[in-house]
């Protein structure tokens, strides 16, 4: 876990609340939307549904996706054409004790 990557990556409000959505994918995404991925929800959220609930172009959301893997706070993983993106819930929690032990 590098601390550093982290803080660049939660400094974007649109980061965050990717963070946020996907903590409960079930009430922040649309069924129809979850429905049209067979391995959306549990599994993680197709990057075109994330897009389409941020309202910015896809390669933004790619960039700030990207920035989020850099920084080990999501977990990609591809499946045919669709790549999907989930919480990576132990860096987050490092990074928790990070932020409570050292700051």
């Amino acid at each position: 876990m590098e601390p550093i990557l982290i803080f660049k990556a939660l400094s974007n409000e649109t980061r965050r609340q990717i963070l946020l959505w996907l903590k409960n994918p079930e009430q922040h995404f649309p069924p129809l939307e979850l429905s049209q991925h067979p391995d959306a929800g549990k599994n993680g959220i197709c990057v075109g549904t994330i897009q389409v609930k941020a309202g910015l172009a896809q390669s933004v959301i790619s960039s700030y996706l990207l920035t989020m893997l850099k920084a080990g706070l999501l977990i990609s993983e591809r499946r045919g054409q669709w790549t999907y993106y989930r919480r990576n819930e132990e860096t987050i929690r490092q990074f928790a004790e990070y932020v409570q032990h050292e700051l």
